[in-house]
C-alpha cells in the first residue's frame, strides 16, 4: 500500500494545464471549484493508487524544483513522450532506463513549467 494519498501540480491558466494533462494521459479531467479564487481539475485514481489535480491559487506557483510527481506511462513511455510537445509541454530528460532493470523513466515540462516525471516497465 502506498503512503501517497494525494497530490497537486500547481497551474497558472487551468484551462491551458486541462488540455496538456488530457492530451497527455488520455483521460479527461473533472473541473471542480474550491473557492473564490481557487479551482482543481482532478485525475481519476486507480484503485488503491494515489489521486490528485491541477491546482490554481494565488500562492502556487508552478516550478522544476521541490516535490516531483511521476505518472505511470506503462507500458510505452514513448507513446506518452510522443505525445508531449504536441500538447504544449517539452522533454527534459529523454527515456533513461533506471539500473538494476527496474524500468525507464523521463523528466517532461508540463504547459505550466512544472518538472514531471514518467515512469514505466522497461
Amino acid at each position: 500500500m502506498s503512503r501517497v494519498v494525494w497530490f497537486d501540480i500547481p497551474v497558472t491558466d487551468m484551462t491551458r494545464a486541462i488540455a496538456f494533462y488530457q492530451a497527455l494521459t488520455g483521460e479527461k479531467l473533472i473541473r471542480l471549484p474550491v473557492g473564490p479564487d481557487k479551482e482543481t481539475a482532478v485525475f481519476a485514481a486507480a484503485e488503491g493508487g494515489a489521486a490528485g489535480c491541477l491546482f490554481a491559487a494565488p500562492e502556487d506557483k508552478p516550478s522544476h524544483f521541490g516535490s516531483r510527481v511521476y505518472f505511470d506511462a506503462g507500458p510505452s513511455i514513448d507513446e506518452w513522450l510522443a505525445r508531449v510537445e504536441p500538447a504544449g509541454g517539452g522533454i527534459l530528460v529523454p527515456k533513461t532506463e533506471i539500473t538494476g532493470g527496474r524500468g525507464v523513466y523521463a523528466y517532461i515540462e508540463d504547459s505550466e513549467g512544472n518538472r514531471i516525471g514518467l515512469n514505466a516497465p522497461a
